[in-house]
């Protein structure tokens, strides 16, 4: 494939002139793939994607993580084909948002009601105003660990980008580390009475230790905290029902989303019925503003999220992800150790959900060594900040993504001898999305 992309760069100099950051996610901009090498695509279907060049790719990480049953899954298009030609918005409640939500609430027995919406920021922030309103309390914890919660400013605030965030705003959320019990305890103590709910994914790259999401649980009922799950990717990848099915342990609220559609925009917020019900209209207590969206209901969205639980249902669709994770993973770590790089180039996470490290000398974190990493996937048809499997994709894509990662590890073992990657980066360094400048 090599690294002339003509027809690429031309279209993201079309994106940039219209889209700021040239992107609708941060995540997707170019700024996060090695200079010249960002693809602009046309296409996908199932595990691949086709750029505007022609060139084909194994994916990973499709959709951030959405796209978990492949591009253009042919159940998940059966039912969203049958529910366009009926109308997709209407004055009042369509039936298939009733159907939705029971069969979410099958998926999901932990909670009572659901709500639909379009994306997982307004989910969490709806999360966070019903707790607010239900305890009468301002603070927000959210666990200092992971990454991302919402695009609005209680927690964006807290990162890097916080221009045009007031401080009062950002001094109304507080963070505990993940997986420390006495820390969060600590917390609670030290703000009692203050703090409406504790915001968590339940598990990312590394798992809840023994007990600890069971303690999180006693300690927000004993200090009468909204407890929070944001299960935006561990939902239909740590299992069908979420890591709440998969620990056994409660979330008062939950949100989730990405996999939940397949690519298409839904996301939901779930949870117990007496804190729901505060944004509808069987409750005395003050109304909450929950989620009114537009275009919150669309009927072929909900068709797509009925057609995934049913794929998810009757496919065993975890298995297959942690089957091509497992794989994946021990490919990569065999090779990697074989060049003398088993340090340096590193797989982290659950088998469903695996992100990689490029570490420098010092094994620290390196964003050079990275983009030396992504242009040699990038060069070999391997796309994807992460190796976040599909169920779409196949055993000889990830034998092909374990060669193509070989001979990206034999260029960063030259970059280690030499003490230094720039001769192999082909121009500036990707960056990290939260920053405070471009």
């Amino acid at each position: 494939m090599g690294t002339n992309l003509p027809r690429s760069a031309e279209a993201n100099e079309r994106l940039h002139r219209v889209i700021p950051g040239g992107a609708h996610t941060y995540a997707k901009g170019s700024d996060q793939y090695p200079e010249g090498m960002a693809p602009v695509i046309s296409h996908g279907l199932g595990g691949h994607v086709w750029d505007v060049d022609g060139n084909e790719y194994v994916e990973y990480g499709a959709g951030l993580r959405a796209v978990s049953l492949g591009h253009a899954h042919p159940r998940v298009l059966e039912a969203v084909r049958a529910e366009l030609g009926k109308g997709s918005n209407f004055i009042r409640p369509s039936i298939i948002e009733a159907e939705a939500a029971e069969r979410f609430l099958e998926n999901v027995p932990t909670a009572d009601m659901v709500k639909f919406t379009k994306n997982g920021s307004d989910a969490t922030t709806a999360a966070v105003r019903l707790a607010r309103a239900a305890t009468g309390r301002k603070l927000v914890a959210k666990c200092a660990d992971h990454a991302f919660f919402s695009t609005d400013d209680w927690f964006i605030g807290t990162t890097a980008m916080n221009a045009g965030i007031p401080d009062e705003t950002t001094e109304a959320t507080v963070s505990f580390p993940y997986g420390d019990l006495q820390a969060a305890e600590e917390l609670l103590q030290r703000h009692e009475g203050e703090i409406a709910c504790m915001i968590l994914e339940p598990a990312a790259a590394v798992g809840p230790p023994p007990g600890y999401l069971q303690g999180l649980r006693e300690l927000a009922t004993r200090h009468g905290v909204v407890l929070i799950f944001d299960e935006m990717i561990t939902g239909f990848r740590w299992s069908a029902h979420g890591a709440q099915g998969l620990y056994g342990v409660t979330p008062d609220l939950s949100t989730f989303g990405k996999a939940l559609g397949n690519g298409f925009a839904v996301s939901a917020l779930a949870g117990k019925r007496e804190l729901m019900e505060l944004g509808g209209l069987h409750t005395d207590r003050e109304r909450v503003f929950l989620l009114s969206t537009t275009h919150g209901a669309e009927t072929h969205s909900l068709a797509a999220a009925i057609a995934v639980m049913d794929v998810y249902r009757d496919e065993d669709v975890i298995t297959r992800l942690h089957t091509l994770g497992d794989r994946l993973a021990a490919g990569v770590r065999d090779v990697a150790a074989g060049i003398g790089v088993g340090d340096h180039v590193v797989v982290r996470g659950r088998s469903s959900n695996l992100v990689f490290g490029t570490l420098d000398e010092q094994l620290k974190p390196s964003q050079p060594y990275r983009t030396l990493f992504l242009r040699e996937l990038v060069g070999g048809g391997v796309l994807g900040p992460s190796f976040v499997v599909s169920a779409a994709l196949t055993e000889a894509d990830i034998d092909k993504t374990i060669d193509v990662v070989a001979q990206a590890c034999m260029v960063y073992r030259k970059a280690l001898d030499a003490n230094d990657p720039t001769p192999w980066m082909g121009g500036r360094p990707v960056q990290p999305v939260f920053r405070k400048y471009a």
